[in-house]
């Protein structure tokens, strides 16, 4: 369901041209239009979004029915533009100059090359603030050099620090820094409308992946500065686990179903009292081989097959719901469908709203974990279809008469 549109929106007047693909750029601006700010994705049909193109299996080859697309573009409209085409790039440059907030996520060169840089963006509008987003930043030795969400976590180190002591790294398996990048550059965006505000200029942020990556390794960092040891040891667990916690009852236990699984986890003697008093006190809970955490550390195989017996009679959440009654830490394995359509907690907070798309029909699409109790983040409107709101904004924003719209489609400018 929509949310209301009277509501107080915090972005509300803020207007954003949006030249990113992929993830990272797209995830910032979707933060920004979320709350309020109307961003224009220009797009060009020689050159999509790469998300564009990632379709569900046996889908037509629309360029509007991709899941990916369609989560990190909604409340967006876009307008298709031939830069290369002078009159396009007119086009645009009048867009720039109505509009408060530029984001790309290309490297450095990309838009230089274009004549759209930060210096050259200034003399449209002096105040215009100018969001690039990129692996290695738009400085440097590396300022050229062409990145995305993994290379990034490569680059940082956090992708060595992933995995099994012993083993391969194991990698992050998706382009998480492309979300985290995009965290970043709407925070730097809300800090620079806060400062134009006050102070009138603009200002060009420069947002390295690689560099908001390696602030994520501030343990490992802190540890090889300290006492010279390398952000993985073999043998040793990665990250910032402990590598001395010896808990027992510490494992998933199988439950009723097929491959139904419950964690259990229990941490000192009052939790090994509750819990043995949830499943009943049975002889075996008082055998001395049990009585302490030492001892059931060492005999944990053994004690993992009596409370397998225990679980497997019984679903995954009724395991849960009982031993936390007692106090006892345990949680169940959710199926996907489980923990994203059916838990109750997320239902709760409608995490998954419906909005109408143009192709799609009725989809959900997930919501900003944060809520505002004053300007709440609003659903208005689907991504939209590739060119959906060309008509509107030639015209309609950029006062383009009906013929000349009609030319510019004749003659491939939008």
């Amino acid at each position: 369901m929509l949310e209301r549109s009277f509501e107080k929106k915090a972005l509300e007047g803020v207007r954003v041209i949006d030249f990113s693909w992929i993830v990272a750029g797209p995830q910032c601006t979707r933060l920004l239009a979320d709350f309020g700010a109307e961003v224009i994705k220009v797009e060009n049909e020689a050159a999509l979004d790469y998300c564009r193109n990632i379709l569900p299996i046996n889908a037509e080859g629309s360029p509007n029915r991709s899941g990916l697309f369609n989560t990190l573009n909604r409340n967006k409209k876009s307008v298709t533009l031939n830069v290369m085409h002078p009159t396009g790039m007119d086009k645009l440059k009048e867009l720039i100059s109505i509009s408060d907030v530029v984001v790309e996520n290309f490297s450095s060169r990309v838009l230089e090359k274009w004549g759209l840089s930060y210096k050259e963006l200034k003399e449209i509008r002096p105040d215009i603030i100018y969001c690039s987003m990129s692996g290695f930043g738009h400085s440097g030795r590396d300022r050229d050099y062409v990145t995305w969400g993994p290379t990034a976590q490569a680059l940082s180190g956090l992708t060595f620090m992933s995995g099994l002591p012993g083993e391969e790294s194991a990698g992050w398996g998706f382009s998480y820094m492309d979300h985290t990048g995009g965290f970043y550059g709407a925070l730097a965006i809300l800090m620079a409308l806060k400062h134009r505000n006050v102070s009138g200029e603009g200002q060009h942020l420069d947002i390295s992946q690689v560099e908001a990556g390696i602030g994520m390794t501030g343990t490992a960092i802190l540890d090889f500065t300290v006492n010279g040891r390398p952000f993985r040891r073999d043998g040793m667990p990665p990250g910032n686990t402990a590598p001395d916690t010896k808990f027992a009852p510490h494992n998933s236990y199988k439950c009723k179903g097929v491959d139904r699984w419950c964690v259990i986890a229990v941490t000192n003697q009052k939790e090994w009292n509750s819990f043995s008093e949830a499943i009943g006190n049975p002889k075996w809970t008082t055998n001395k081989k049990f009585s302490t955490m030492e001892l059931r550390y060492q005999h944990q195989v053994k004690m993992d097959e009596k409370i397998g017996s225990w679980t497997r009679d019984k679903t995954p959440h009724e395991v849960m719901h009982h031993l936390q009654s007692f106090g006892v830490p345990a949680g169940a394995i959710q199926t996907p469908r489980e923990r994203v359509e059916e838990d109750p907690q997320l239902e709760h907070r409608n995490f998954l709203p419906s909005v109408s798309h143009g192709e799609l029909g009725d989809t959900r699409v997930e919501a900003m974990p944060m809520k505002l109790s004053e300007t709440p983040w609003k659903l208005h409107s689907a991504s939209p279809l590739l060119s959906e709101h060309s008509a509107e904004i030639y015209m309609d924003l950029l006062g383009v008469s009906g013929a000349d719209f009609s030319s510019f489609l004749e003659e491939g400018i939008t």
